[in-house]
């Protein structure tokens, strides 16, 4: 079937549209416009060195002095009542999950960034989550939970791109985790509540080689929005649907283009 240039036209015009609209959104998460809710990805840039946190032990020490091997920071507050709990709960059952052991090949460092926040309610929290696994002096060699004060929870979270609001008493936030080496360097960003056990593996395998990678939900992070209102993430239709009419422009633009003619016979 024969397309006319009005109807070509079209679909030129279609595609350029379209093509404006999913570059601007796939590639949003790249702008110096930065969210003022979610994560914007530090990746092979080292943490600061002057962050210090309290652990349970009341002890306030500095943060890279901690990492000595492959770590995963999760910026939490422990009394939030969305994602926090879903994203500790992810991370608790996916340490359970995984062969690695905690405390030698890779240790958990949970934080609050909500500097009120006390080591008791901090120990009630992990002693929580240990109810939760199998594994549970392994886990708790491994998971460390920390308070620290406002001066260096902004450091810390302004160097791993995580972004947060207040509102009121609670904050509004997203969920992620970031994946540190051993020489405090961010080489992976894992993000929502639930974690692939291979995935997981890997992304300590290679922070331990000092190798950083994509985060390979991308796709989903694309195809979801954070809502910052319901703290859950959501299908996002206008952006999904037109990368599928994007994508559907071009393959026939490139029919329309590269088809051969077929040759008149008298």
């Amino acid at each position: 079937m024969r397309l006319g240039p009005k109807l070509l036209l079209v679909l030129i015009i279609l595609l350029f549209q379209y093509s404006s609209f999913g570059q601007s959104s796939l590639f949003n998460y790249e702008t110096s416009n930065d969210p003022e809710i979610g994560v914007v990805e530090h990746l092979d840039e080292f943490l600061p060195e002057n962050i210090y946190i309290t652990g349970l032990d009341s002890q306030r020490v500095r943060l890279l002095d901690l990492i000595d091997k492959p770590t995963i920071l999760n910026f939490v507050y422990y009394r939030c009542p969305g994602i926090c709990s879903p994203l500790m709960e992810g991370l608790a059952e996916v340490m359970d999950k995984s062969d690695l052991i905690p405390d030698q090949d890779y240790q958990v460092l949970t934080i609050s960034f909500d500097p009120t926040e006390t080591l008791e309610l901090a120990e009630r929290k992990k002693t929580n989550y240990l109810n939760l696994v199998n594994k549970k002096e392994a886990i708790a060699q491994g998971w460390k939970f920390y308070v620290s004060d406002s001066v260096s929870i902004a450091k810390s979270t302004q160097a791993v791109g995580f972004k947060y609001k207040r509102t009121g008493n609670d904050f509004l936030h997203a969920a992620s985790v970031m994946v540190i080496s051993p020489k405090g360097k961010i080489t992976r960003y894992l993000n929502g509540v639930y974690f692939l056990p291979f995935e997981f593996k890997m992304a300590i395998i290679e922070a331990n080689k000092g190798q950083s990678g994509p985060t390979i939900n991308k796709i989903l992070q694309f195809c979801y929005s954070y809502d910052p209102k319901g703290q859950t993430y959501v299908l996002n239709v206008t952006k999904v649907a037109g990368t599928i009419i994007l994508f559907f422009a071009i393959v026939i633009f490139l029919y329309l283009i590269l088809k051969p003619k077929r040759k008149k016979v008298y």
